[in-house]
């Protein structure tokens, strides 16, 4: 299975998904925002990337154009439920153009999570 570095704000939202993916037996990293996010980064291999999109101080959109300035190539996915803009589509747009492979909007359920990591991590 996958080894994910799971990067959202919000602490409740973070340990749900985090239970989603070991139940299916990847193995997960935690990071509370997306600088906390990008020095997991640089500590560890990932096979893939889900961050939330609006967080403080480093957003999710600032994050996915660091990695892909410094080169990374893996899978990232995109997660945003819309708060303090227009919509989840605008925040999920935004962080498409800043190289996320897919993007899922907030709520979403574990049968969703499922099948945008199976169409986001090589067989």
């Amino acid at each position: 299975m996958a080894k994910i570095l799971l990067i959202d704000d919000d602490e409740l939202l973070r340990d749900t998904v985090l239970q989603m993916l070991e139940v299916d037996g990847h193995r997960v990293v935690e990071a509370h925002d997306g600088r906390d996010g990008l020095n997991r980064f640089e500590a560890e291999h990932f096979d893939l990337v889900i961050t939330d999109v609006l967080m403080p101080g480093m957003d999710g959109a600032q994050l996915i154009v660091e990695l892909r300035r410094r080169g990374a190539q893996l899978p990232i996915l995109a997660i945003s439920g819309g708060r303090r803009v227009l919509s989840p589509e605008f925040n999920l747009q935004t962080a498409g153009l800043a190289g996320a492979t897919l993007q899922l909007a907030k709520p979403f359920n574990r049968s969703q999570l499922k099948q945008a990591l199976h169409e986001a991590l090589p067989s």
